[in-house]
Protein backbone atom coordinates (compact mmCIF):
# COMPACT_ATOMS: atom_id res chain seq x y z
CA UNK A 1 0.00 0.00 0.00
CA UNK A 2 1.22 3.52 -0.83
CA UNK A 3 0.68 6.38 1.44
CA UNK A 4 2.52 9.51 1.71
CA UNK A 5 4.56 8.89 5.33
CA UNK A 6 7.06 11.46 7.60
CA UNK A 7 10.24 10.92 7.58
CA UNK A 8 10.64 9.44 11.35
CA UNK A 9 7.17 7.78 11.12
CA UNK A 10 8.96 6.08 7.82
CA UNK A 11 11.75 4.61 10.30
CA UNK A 12 9.09 3.16 12.35
CA UNK A 13 7.31 1.52 10.43
CA UNK A 14 10.76 0.44 8.73
CA UNK A 15 10.93 -0.90 12.32
CA UNK A 16 7.63 -2.58 12.53
CA UNK A 17 8.37 -4.43 8.98
CA UNK A 18 12.17 -5.69 10.06
CA UNK A 19 10.74 -7.37 12.66
CA UNK A 20 12.40 -5.21 15.57
CA UNK A 21 11.37 -6.32 19.41
CA UNK A 22 12.63 -3.78 21.69
CA UNK A 23 13.18 0.21 21.29
CA UNK A 24 14.99 2.08 23.89
CA UNK A 25 15.41 6.16 23.14
CA UNK A 26 15.65 9.77 24.89
CA UNK A 27 13.08 12.52 23.26
CA UNK A 28 15.32 15.14 21.43
CA UNK A 29 14.26 16.95 18.29
CA UNK A 30 14.01 15.87 15.52
CA UNK A 31 14.16 12.45 16.37
CA UNK A 32 11.28 12.11 18.68
CA UNK A 33 8.79 11.21 16.41
CA UNK A 34 10.79 7.76 15.54
CA UNK A 35 10.31 5.83 18.85
CA UNK A 36 6.17 7.84 19.38
CA UNK A 37 5.46 5.83 15.74
CA UNK A 38 7.28 2.98 17.09
CA UNK A 39 5.43 2.76 20.00
CA UNK A 40 1.32 2.52 17.55
CA UNK A 41 2.88 -1.44 17.08
CA UNK A 42 2.28 -3.51 19.60
CA UNK A 43 4.81 -5.96 18.51
CA UNK A 44 7.44 -3.40 19.19
CA UNK A 45 8.09 -2.77 23.07
CA UNK A 46 8.90 1.07 23.69
CA UNK A 47 10.42 3.05 26.17
CA UNK A 48 11.80 6.22 27.66
CA UNK A 49 14.92 5.74 28.64
CA UNK A 50 16.34 8.10 31.54
CA UNK A 51 19.13 9.32 29.20
CA UNK A 52 20.88 8.21 25.59
CA UNK A 53 23.62 6.40 27.18
CA UNK A 54 20.77 4.18 29.19
CA UNK A 55 18.68 3.96 25.89
CA UNK A 56 21.52 2.31 23.74
CA UNK A 57 22.56 0.09 26.71
CA UNK A 58 19.41 -1.30 27.22
CA UNK A 59 19.10 -1.54 23.16
CA UNK A 60 22.69 -3.52 23.09
CA UNK A 61 21.02 -5.66 26.09
CA UNK A 62 18.17 -6.77 23.92
CA UNK A 63 20.39 -7.82 21.01
CA UNK A 64 22.75 -9.73 22.69
CA UNK A 65 19.14 -11.22 24.06
CA UNK A 66 18.79 -12.28 20.55
CA UNK A 67 16.15 -10.31 19.46
CA UNK A 68 16.57 -6.56 16.88
CA UNK A 69 16.66 -3.39 18.76
CA UNK A 70 17.28 -0.50 18.31
CA UNK A 71 17.54 3.20 19.85
CA UNK A 72 17.11 6.85 18.63
CA UNK A 73 18.39 10.05 20.06
CA UNK A 74 19.20 13.42 18.25
CA UNK A 75 23.21 14.61 17.79
CA UNK A 76 24.11 15.98 20.90
CA UNK A 77 22.37 12.92 22.70
CA UNK A 78 24.65 10.86 21.04
CA UNK A 79 27.45 12.65 22.86
CA UNK A 80 25.74 10.86 26.08
CA UNK A 81 26.05 7.54 24.35
CA UNK A 82 29.25 7.91 23.18
CA UNK A 83 30.63 6.04 25.80
CA UNK A 84 28.51 2.51 25.61
CA UNK A 85 28.53 3.06 21.43
CA UNK A 86 32.78 2.96 21.16
CA UNK A 87 32.72 -0.58 23.39
CA UNK A 88 29.76 -2.23 21.81
CA UNK A 89 31.72 -1.54 18.21
CA UNK A 90 34.62 -3.93 19.63
CA UNK A 91 32.03 -6.08 21.13
CA UNK A 92 29.75 -7.18 18.74
CA UNK A 93 26.16 -8.04 18.38
CA UNK A 94 24.11 -11.41 18.49
CA UNK A 95 20.66 -9.94 16.89
CA UNK A 96 20.92 -6.59 15.02
CA UNK A 97 21.35 -3.05 16.46
CA UNK A 98 20.16 0.14 15.11
CA UNK A 99 20.90 3.49 15.75
CA UNK A 100 19.04 6.60 14.73
CA UNK A 101 20.84 10.05 15.11
CA UNK A 102 19.37 12.77 13.85
CA UNK A 103 21.20 16.00 13.24
CA UNK A 104 19.83 19.68 12.80
CA UNK A 105 21.36 21.48 10.51
CA UNK A 106 20.72 25.36 11.31
CA UNK A 107 20.14 24.47 14.85
CA UNK A 108 16.02 24.95 14.97
CA UNK A 109 16.20 23.41 18.25
CA UNK A 110 19.65 22.83 19.05
CA UNK A 111 22.29 24.44 21.53
CA UNK A 112 25.43 23.66 19.09
CA UNK A 113 25.28 22.10 15.23
CA UNK A 114 27.89 19.16 15.20
CA UNK A 115 27.80 16.22 12.32
CA UNK A 116 27.33 13.08 13.29
CA UNK A 117 29.56 11.58 10.92
CA UNK A 118 32.20 12.02 12.92
CA UNK A 119 30.79 9.39 15.54
CA UNK A 120 31.04 6.90 12.45
CA UNK A 121 34.11 7.37 11.54
CA UNK A 122 35.70 7.50 15.21
CA UNK A 123 33.69 4.35 16.32
CA UNK A 124 34.20 2.56 13.29
CA UNK A 125 30.79 1.55 12.58
CA UNK A 126 28.73 1.74 9.44
CA UNK A 127 26.32 4.59 8.49
CA UNK A 128 23.65 5.46 6.25
CA UNK A 129 21.74 8.37 5.48
CA UNK A 130 18.79 7.71 3.63
CA UNK A 131 17.17 10.73 1.75
CA UNK A 132 13.30 10.57 1.84
CA UNK A 133 11.11 8.41 3.47
CA UNK A 134 11.01 5.70 0.93
CA UNK A 135 14.72 5.06 1.61
CA UNK A 136 13.96 5.40 5.23
CA UNK A 137 11.85 2.30 5.21
CA UNK A 138 14.60 0.59 2.74
CA UNK A 139 17.66 1.86 4.85
CA UNK A 140 16.30 0.34 7.90
CA UNK A 141 15.97 -3.28 6.77
CA UNK A 142 19.54 -2.95 5.54
CA UNK A 143 20.90 -2.11 8.42
CA UNK A 144 19.75 -4.61 10.34
CA UNK A 145 21.21 -7.58 7.19
CA UNK A 146 24.60 -5.77 7.76
CA UNK A 147 24.20 -5.41 11.61
CA UNK A 148 24.12 -8.57 11.93
CA UNK A 149 26.36 -9.61 8.67
CA UNK A 150 28.73 -7.40 10.18
CA UNK A 151 28.10 -8.26 13.83
CA UNK A 152 28.15 -4.60 14.72
CA UNK A 153 25.53 -1.36 15.05
CA UNK A 154 24.40 0.69 12.25
CA UNK A 155 24.07 4.31 12.74
CA UNK A 156 21.45 5.32 10.85
CA UNK A 157 21.73 9.80 9.99
CA UNK A 158 18.59 11.12 9.83
CA UNK A 159 18.56 15.46 9.20
CA UNK A 160 15.59 17.61 10.08
CA UNK A 161 14.66 18.30 6.57
CA UNK A 162 14.30 14.63 5.98
CA UNK A 163 12.96 13.71 9.19
CA UNK A 164 9.75 16.20 9.44
CA UNK A 165 9.12 16.28 5.25
CA UNK A 166 6.69 13.70 4.22
CA UNK A 167 7.05 11.22 1.16
CA UNK A 168 5.72 8.46 -1.08
CA UNK A 169 6.04 4.88 0.50
CA UNK A 170 5.21 1.79 -0.31
CA UNK A 171 4.88 -0.72 2.95
CA UNK A 172 4.88 -3.94 3.20
CA UNK A 173 4.51 -6.91 6.00
CA UNK A 174 6.62 -7.53 9.08
CA UNK A 175 9.05 -10.16 8.81
CA UNK A 176 10.01 -11.06 12.20
CA UNK A 177 13.43 -13.35 12.64
CA UNK A 178 13.61 -16.32 15.38
CA UNK A 179 15.12 -15.53 18.20
CA UNK A 180 18.92 -15.76 18.68
CA UNK A 181 20.57 -18.36 21.35
CA UNK A 182 22.24 -17.03 23.54
CA UNK A 183 25.57 -18.10 24.11
CA UNK A 184 28.69 -17.84 26.55
CA UNK A 185 31.07 -16.08 25.01
CA UNK A 186 34.46 -15.30 27.79
CA UNK A 187 35.65 -12.92 24.46
CA UNK A 188 33.00 -10.52 24.83
CA UNK A 189 34.78 -8.96 28.15
CA UNK A 190 36.54 -5.80 27.04
CA UNK A 191 39.43 -6.11 28.79
CA UNK A 192 43.06 -6.85 28.04
CA UNK A 193 43.83 -9.04 25.14
CA UNK A 194 40.00 -9.32 24.08
CA UNK A 195 39.70 -5.82 23.34
CA UNK A 196 43.26 -5.91 21.44
CA UNK A 197 41.32 -8.76 19.60
CA UNK A 198 38.42 -6.71 18.90
CA UNK A 199 40.61 -3.94 17.63
CA UNK A 200 41.79 -6.15 14.74
CA UNK A 201 38.54 -7.41 14.19
CA UNK A 202 36.96 -3.76 13.83
CA UNK A 203 39.67 -3.10 11.57
CA UNK A 204 38.89 -5.97 9.10
CA UNK A 205 35.37 -5.20 9.23
CA UNK A 206 35.80 -2.11 7.76
CA UNK A 207 37.55 -3.27 4.99
CA UNK A 208 34.98 -5.50 4.38
CA UNK A 209 32.18 -3.16 4.58
CA UNK A 210 34.36 -0.70 2.19
CA UNK A 211 34.69 -3.61 -0.50
CA UNK A 212 30.71 -3.83 0.00
CA UNK A 213 30.29 -0.07 -0.31
CA UNK A 214 31.77 -0.50 -3.54
CA UNK A 215 28.91 -2.17 -5.39
CA UNK A 216 25.71 -1.89 -2.91
CA UNK A 217 22.78 -0.46 -4.61
CA UNK A 218 22.32 2.31 -1.99
CA UNK A 219 25.00 4.24 -3.46
CA UNK A 220 24.28 5.17 -6.49
CA UNK A 221 25.38 6.96 -9.87
CA UNK A 222 22.80 8.88 -12.04
CA UNK A 223 24.79 9.64 -15.30
CA UNK A 224 23.40 13.27 -16.82
CA UNK A 225 25.57 15.87 -18.46
CA UNK A 226 29.40 14.98 -17.83
CA UNK A 227 30.07 18.20 -17.96
CA UNK A 228 29.15 18.39 -14.11
CA UNK A 229 29.86 15.22 -11.75
CA UNK A 230 28.32 15.65 -8.00
CA UNK A 231 28.66 13.43 -5.03
CA UNK A 232 26.40 14.28 -2.14
CA UNK A 233 23.99 12.40 -0.25
CA UNK A 234 20.69 12.83 2.19
CA UNK A 235 18.80 15.97 1.53
CA UNK A 236 21.22 17.96 -0.61
CA UNK A 237 20.47 14.85 -3.04
CA UNK A 238 17.20 16.16 -3.16
CA UNK A 239 18.73 20.14 -3.61
CA UNK A 240 21.27 18.62 -6.33
CA UNK A 241 18.18 17.10 -8.43
CA UNK A 242 15.87 20.09 -8.20
CA UNK A 243 18.38 22.41 -9.09
CA UNK A 244 20.75 20.34 -11.99
CA UNK A 245 18.00 17.44 -12.77
CA UNK A 246 19.73 16.06 -16.03
CA UNK A 247 22.51 18.93 -16.43
CA UNK A 248 24.66 16.85 -13.89
CA UNK A 249 25.96 13.50 -13.61
CA UNK A 250 25.41 12.66 -9.68
CA UNK A 251 26.67 9.98 -7.58
CA UNK A 252 24.01 9.62 -4.46
CA UNK A 253 25.79 7.67 -1.23
CA UNK A 254 23.68 6.05 1.09
CA UNK A 255 26.30 4.54 3.03
CA UNK A 256 27.92 7.67 4.35
CA UNK A 257 30.53 5.59 6.25
CA UNK A 258 32.79 3.95 5.23
CA UNK A 259 32.62 5.46 1.98
CA UNK A 260 33.90 3.73 -1.14
CA UNK A 261 37.08 4.28 -3.06
CA UNK A 262 37.03 2.33 -6.06
CA UNK A 263 33.41 3.70 -7.33
CA UNK A 264 34.17 7.25 -6.74
CA UNK A 265 37.33 7.16 -8.26
CA UNK A 266 35.80 5.98 -11.63
CA UNK A 267 32.75 8.34 -11.48
CA UNK A 268 35.26 11.67 -11.06
CA UNK A 269 37.10 9.72 -14.24
CA UNK A 270 33.87 10.36 -16.05
CA UNK A 271 33.29 14.10 -15.52
CA UNK A 272 35.05 17.22 -16.36
CA UNK A 273 34.23 19.00 -13.08
CA UNK A 274 33.27 17.23 -9.68
CA UNK A 275 32.00 19.17 -6.75
CA UNK A 276 30.85 17.60 -3.41
CA UNK A 277 27.55 18.65 -2.08
CA UNK A 278 27.26 18.15 1.73
CA UNK A 279 25.97 19.81 4.33
CA UNK A 280 28.30 20.69 7.43
CA UNK A 281 31.66 19.22 7.67
CA UNK A 282 33.77 18.17 4.88
CA UNK A 283 33.10 14.46 5.68
CA UNK A 284 32.86 13.04 1.10
CA UNK A 285 35.03 16.36 0.17
CA UNK A 286 38.25 15.21 2.73
CA UNK A 287 37.89 11.33 1.84
CA UNK A 288 37.74 12.64 -2.06
CA UNK A 289 41.22 14.44 -1.47
CA UNK A 290 42.74 11.43 0.00
CA UNK A 291 41.84 9.66 -2.93
CA UNK A 292 43.75 12.46 -5.00
CA UNK A 293 40.61 13.59 -6.72
CA UNK A 294 40.27 17.58 -7.60
CA UNK A 295 37.18 18.59 -5.94
CA UNK A 296 35.37 21.59 -5.60
CA UNK A 297 33.88 21.93 -1.84
CA UNK A 298 34.19 23.94 1.38
CA UNK A 299 35.52 26.36 -0.90
CA UNK A 300 32.21 27.22 -2.43
CA UNK A 301 29.65 25.73 0.00
CA UNK A 302 29.72 26.92 3.64
CA UNK A 303 30.29 24.74 6.75
CA UNK A 304 27.93 26.25 8.65
CA UNK A 305 23.82 26.18 8.27
CA UNK A 306 21.32 24.51 6.48
CA UNK A 307 21.94 24.00 3.06
CA UNK A 308 18.35 24.97 0.36
CA UNK A 309 18.03 24.80 -3.35
CA UNK A 310 18.93 28.90 -4.06
CA UNK A 311 21.46 28.44 -1.46
CA UNK A 312 22.84 25.70 -3.67
CA UNK A 313 22.01 27.94 -7.10
CA UNK A 314 23.95 30.97 -5.94
CA UNK A 315 26.87 28.96 -4.64
CA UNK A 316 27.41 28.10 -7.80
CA UNK A 317 26.93 31.38 -9.76
CA UNK A 318 23.90 30.18 -10.93
CA UNK A 319 20.44 32.63 -11.47
CA UNK A 320 18.03 32.27 -8.99
CA UNK A 321 14.76 32.62 -10.79
CA UNK A 322 11.77 35.19 -9.74
CA UNK A 323 9.03 32.75 -8.58
CA UNK A 324 11.71 30.93 -6.10
CA UNK A 325 13.00 34.04 -4.88
CA UNK A 326 12.55 34.96 -0.90
CA UNK A 327 12.55 38.74 -0.61
CA UNK A 328 10.04 39.65 1.60
CA UNK A 329 11.25 40.69 4.66
CA UNK A 330 10.09 38.24 7.05
CA UNK A 331 9.17 39.62 10.80
CA UNK A 332 11.22 37.64 13.14
CA UNK A 333 9.09 35.50 15.63
CA UNK A 334 11.39 34.51 18.49
CA UNK A 335 10.38 31.73 20.34
CA UNK A 336 8.33 32.40 24.10
CA UNK A 337 7.35 30.20 26.78
CA UNK A 338 3.28 30.24 26.15
CA UNK A 339 1.18 31.85 28.39
CA UNK A 340 0.59 30.81 31.62
CA UNK A 341 4.06 28.84 31.85
CA UNK A 342 5.08 28.00 35.32
CA UNK A 343 8.76 28.78 35.04
CA UNK A 344 7.96 32.37 34.21
CA UNK A 345 7.33 33.20 37.64
CA UNK A 346 10.97 31.92 38.77
CA UNK A 347 12.67 33.40 36.32
CA UNK A 348 10.79 36.90 36.82
CA UNK A 349 11.76 36.59 40.41
CA UNK A 350 15.32 35.33 39.53
CA UNK A 351 15.79 38.50 37.68
CA UNK A 352 14.26 40.62 40.03
CA UNK A 353 16.89 39.40 42.76
CA UNK A 354 19.96 39.88 39.81
CA UNK A 355 20.60 36.41 40.41
CA UNK A 356 23.78 34.64 38.24
CA UNK A 357 21.35 31.56 36.41
CA UNK A 358 22.98 28.48 35.46
CA UNK A 359 20.50 27.74 33.26
CA UNK A 360 19.92 23.84 30.84
CA UNK A 361 18.67 22.49 28.23
CA UNK A 362 14.39 22.13 27.77
CA UNK A 363 11.58 25.06 27.12
CA UNK A 364 12.82 27.06 30.27
CA UNK A 365 15.73 27.79 28.39
CA UNK A 366 13.79 30.37 26.94
CA UNK A 367 13.64 32.20 30.17
CA UNK A 368 17.15 33.97 28.40
CA UNK A 369 15.08 35.54 26.00
CA UNK A 370 14.17 39.62 26.47
CA UNK A 371 11.91 40.46 28.60
CA UNK A 372 13.33 38.43 31.20
CA UNK A 373 17.01 37.82 30.59
CA UNK A 374 17.13 35.59 33.36
CA UNK A 375 19.49 32.83 32.18
CA UNK A 376 23.12 33.68 32.02
CA UNK A 377 24.66 30.56 29.95
CA UNK A 378 23.82 27.16 29.34
CA UNK A 379 25.90 23.88 28.04
CA UNK A 380 24.28 21.03 27.87
CA UNK A 381 21.90 18.54 29.91
CA UNK A 382 22.32 18.62 33.47
CA UNK A 383 25.54 20.96 33.43
CA UNK A 384 23.32 23.30 35.62
CA UNK A 385 24.41 21.71 38.99
CA UNK A 386 27.65 20.48 38.09
CA UNK A 387 28.25 23.66 36.37
CA UNK A 388 26.91 25.65 39.44
CA UNK A 389 29.19 23.82 42.13
CA UNK A 390 32.49 24.97 40.41
CA UNK A 391 31.39 28.20 39.47
CA UNK A 392 31.02 28.70 43.33
CA UNK A 393 34.19 26.77 43.73
CA UNK A 394 35.94 29.69 41.96
CA UNK A 395 33.27 32.40 43.45
CA UNK A 396 33.28 31.59 47.19
CA UNK A 397 30.57 33.12 49.63
CA UNK A 398 29.77 35.71 46.65
CA UNK A 399 28.52 32.93 44.07
CA UNK A 400 26.92 31.00 46.80
CA UNK A 401 24.50 34.05 47.97
CA UNK A 402 23.99 34.92 44.32
CA UNK A 403 24.05 32.37 41.87
CA UNK A 404 21.31 29.03 41.39
CA UNK A 405 21.13 26.79 38.87
CA UNK A 406 18.11 25.77 36.96
CA UNK A 407 17.06 22.62 35.67
CA UNK A 408 13.78 20.57 34.23
CA UNK A 409 12.23 17.41 35.88
CA UNK A 410 13.40 15.17 32.97
CA UNK A 411 16.62 16.63 32.29
CA UNK A 412 17.11 16.65 36.36
CA UNK A 413 16.63 12.98 35.98
CA UNK A 414 18.48 12.41 32.54
CA UNK A 415 21.83 14.05 34.40
CA UNK A 416 21.65 16.38 36.69
CA UNK A 417 21.13 13.96 40.12
CA UNK A 418 25.44 13.29 39.82
CA UNK A 419 25.88 16.92 39.41
CA UNK A 420 23.86 17.95 42.82
CA UNK A 421 25.45 14.80 44.24
CA UNK A 422 28.84 16.11 43.76
CA UNK A 423 27.31 19.29 45.21
CA UNK A 424 25.95 17.80 48.43
CA UNK A 425 29.48 15.70 48.53
CA UNK A 426 31.51 18.11 48.64
CA UNK A 427 29.26 20.69 50.19
CA UNK A 428 29.06 24.21 48.30
CA UNK A 429 26.41 26.09 49.37
CA UNK A 430 24.86 26.05 46.24
CA UNK A 431 21.03 26.29 45.11
CA UNK A 432 19.33 23.88 42.56
CA UNK A 433 15.89 25.17 41.45
CA UNK A 434 14.07 22.21 39.93
CA UNK A 435 11.14 22.99 37.71
CA UNK A 436 9.14 20.19 37.81
CA UNK A 437 6.45 20.51 35.29
CA UNK A 438 4.97 17.05 35.33
CA UNK A 439 6.56 16.53 31.53
CA UNK A 440 8.92 16.63 28.93
CA UNK A 441 8.31 20.29 27.71
CA UNK A 442 10.06 21.34 24.80
CA UNK A 443 10.06 18.00 22.71
CA UNK A 444 6.34 17.83 22.89
CA UNK A 445 5.13 16.51 26.31
CA UNK A 446 6.87 12.72 26.31
CA UNK A 447 6.64 11.42 29.97
CA UNK A 448 9.50 10.66 32.02
CA UNK A 449 10.61 8.90 35.15
CA UNK A 450 8.83 11.60 37.36
CA UNK A 451 5.26 11.36 35.73
CA UNK A 452 4.61 8.27 36.81
CA UNK A 453 3.29 7.04 33.58
CA UNK A 454 5.81 5.02 30.48
CA UNK A 455 5.93 5.94 26.99
CA UNK A 456 1.92 4.95 26.12
CA UNK A 457 0.90 6.55 29.02
CA UNK A 458 -0.04 3.53 31.13
CA UNK A 459 0.86 3.64 34.92
CA UNK A 460 4.52 3.20 35.58
CA UNK A 461 7.21 3.68 38.36
CA UNK A 462 7.15 7.47 39.64
CA UNK A 463 10.47 9.12 41.28
CA UNK A 464 9.46 11.21 44.32
CA UNK A 465 12.23 14.50 43.72
CA UNK A 466 12.23 14.98 47.52
CA UNK A 467 12.51 11.68 48.64
CA UNK A 468 15.49 11.44 45.78
CA UNK A 469 17.33 15.09 46.57
CA UNK A 470 16.99 14.32 50.67
CA UNK A 471 18.80 10.81 49.75
CA UNK A 472 21.42 12.38 47.47
CA UNK A 473 22.71 14.16 50.30
CA UNK A 474 20.68 17.46 50.38
CA UNK A 475 18.77 18.47 54.37
CA UNK A 476 16.99 21.14 52.80
CA UNK A 477 14.42 20.52 50.38
CA UNK A 478 11.26 22.70 49.44
CA UNK A 479 8.49 22.60 47.21
CA UNK A 480 7.25 25.98 45.86
CA UNK A 481 4.24 26.59 43.72
CA UNK A 482 5.40 29.33 40.63
CA UNK A 483 2.46 31.23 40.82
CA UNK A 484 3.11 32.49 43.66
CA UNK A 485 6.16 34.90 43.40
CA UNK A 486 5.70 35.70 47.15
CA UNK A 487 6.55 32.17 48.29
CA UNK A 488 9.43 31.92 45.39
CA UNK A 489 11.04 34.93 46.32
CA UNK A 490 10.80 34.05 49.64
CA UNK A 491 11.80 30.27 49.07
CA UNK A 492 15.26 31.79 47.02
CA UNK A 493 16.29 34.38 49.66
CA UNK A 494 16.05 31.51 52.46
CA UNK A 495 17.85 29.38 50.09
CA UNK A 496 20.87 31.20 48.90
CA UNK A 497 21.58 32.89 52.65
CA UNK A 498 21.75 29.16 54.33
CA UNK A 499 24.92 27.88 54.85
CA UNK A 500 24.44 24.48 53.40
CA UNK A 501 23.10 23.04 49.66
CA UNK A 502 19.53 23.37 48.92
CA UNK A 503 16.72 22.34 46.43
CA UNK A 504 13.88 24.54 45.63
CA UNK A 505 11.35 22.14 43.74
CA UNK A 506 9.16 25.09 41.66
CA UNK A 507 5.94 22.98 40.92
CA UNK A 508 3.16 23.30 38.89
CA UNK A 509 2.15 21.17 35.53
CA UNK A 510 2.81 22.61 32.18
CA UNK A 511 0.19 24.33 30.62
CA UNK A 512 -0.81 22.38 28.02
CA UNK A 513 -0.93 18.95 28.89
CA UNK A 514 -3.60 17.79 27.78
CA UNK A 515 -6.63 17.81 30.23
CA UNK A 516 -5.72 20.81 32.36
CA UNK A 517 -8.18 23.05 33.29
CA UNK A 518 -7.63 26.60 33.05
CA UNK A 519 -8.96 29.45 35.23
CA UNK A 520 -11.13 31.87 33.12
CA UNK A 521 -9.01 34.72 31.26
CA UNK A 522 -8.47 37.48 33.33
CA UNK A 523 -9.40 41.05 32.11
CA UNK A 524 -8.01 44.43 31.92
CA UNK A 525 -9.89 47.77 34.34
CA UNK A 526 -9.06 50.43 31.79
CA UNK A 527 -10.01 53.25 33.94
CA UNK A 528 -7.90 51.71 36.64
CA UNK A 529 -4.77 50.97 34.23
CA UNK A 530 -2.37 53.54 34.34
CA UNK A 531 -0.33 52.38 31.76
CA UNK A 532 2.88 51.52 33.76
CA UNK A 533 3.32 48.07 31.98
CA UNK A 534 4.68 46.45 35.26
CA UNK A 535 2.72 43.70 33.66
CA UNK A 536 4.46 43.29 30.57
CA UNK A 537 7.84 42.44 32.65
CA UNK A 538 6.75 38.81 33.25
CA UNK A 539 6.88 38.66 29.18
CA UNK A 540 3.57 37.15 28.88
CA UNK A 541 2.33 36.36 25.18
CA UNK A 542 -1.39 37.15 26.42
CA UNK A 543 -0.23 41.04 27.03
CA UNK A 544 0.14 43.60 25.49
CA UNK A 545 -0.27 47.63 25.25
CA UNK A 546 -2.70 49.06 22.65
CA UNK A 547 -3.82 52.76 23.17
CA UNK A 548 -1.76 53.13 26.66
CA UNK A 549 -3.28 50.80 28.08
CA UNK A 550 -2.91 46.90 28.98
CA UNK A 551 -4.80 44.59 26.64
CA UNK A 552 -4.97 39.95 27.41
CA UNK A 553 -5.90 38.20 24.57
CA UNK A 554 -8.58 35.60 25.61
CA UNK A 555 -7.53 33.54 23.44
CA UNK A 556 -3.82 32.72 25.23
CA UNK A 557 -4.91 34.00 28.76
CA UNK A 558 -5.02 30.77 31.17
CA UNK A 559 -6.07 33.22 34.22
CA UNK A 560 -2.90 32.13 36.09
CA UNK A 561 -2.65 35.53 38.44
CA UNK A 562 0.89 35.96 38.02
CA UNK A 563 0.37 39.36 36.39
CA UNK A 564 -1.99 40.74 38.84
CA UNK A 565 0.68 40.00 41.68
CA UNK A 566 2.57 42.80 39.34
CA UNK A 567 -0.37 45.20 39.08
CA UNK A 568 0.15 47.69 41.99
CA UNK A 569 -3.37 49.57 40.79
CA UNK A 570 -5.73 46.26 40.72
CA UNK A 571 -6.05 46.89 37.00
CA UNK A 572 -6.18 42.98 36.43
CA UNK A 573 -8.14 40.69 37.38
CA UNK A 574 -10.74 37.67 36.71
CA UNK A 575 -13.66 38.32 33.88
CA UNK A 576 -16.00 36.75 36.96
CA UNK A 577 -15.14 39.20 39.31
CA UNK A 578 -17.32 42.68 40.19
CA UNK A 579 -15.32 45.76 40.19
Amino acid sequence: MKELMLGNKALARGLFEAGCKVVSSYPGTPSTEITEEAAFYKEIYCEWAPNEKVALEVAHGASLGGVRAASAMKHVGLNVAADPLFTISYQGLNAGLVIFVADDPGMHSSQNEQDSRHYAMAAKIPMLEPADSAEAIAFVKKAYELSEEYSTPVLIKMCTRVAHSQSVVETAERIEPQQVPYVKDPTKVMMTKNSRDAHVRVEKRTNDLIAWAETADINRVEMGDTKLGIITSSTSYQYAKEVFGNNASILKLGMVNPLPQKLIIDFANKVDKLVVLEELDPIIENHCKQLGLDVIGKDTFPVCGEFSQNLVRECMGLDVADSDKLEDAIPMRPPVMCAGCPHRGVFYTLKKNNCMVYGDIGCYTLGAIAPLNAMDLNVCMGASCSGLHGFNLAMGEEGERHSVGVIGDSTFIHSGMTGITDISYNMTNSTIIILDNSITGMTGHQQNPTTGKNLRGEPAGKVNLEALCHALGFNRVRVVDPYDLQAVELALKEELEANEPSIIISRRPCVMIKGTVHNPPLKVVEDKCVGCKMCMKIGCPAISMKDGKATIDRTLCVGCDVCTQLCKVGALCPNNKEV
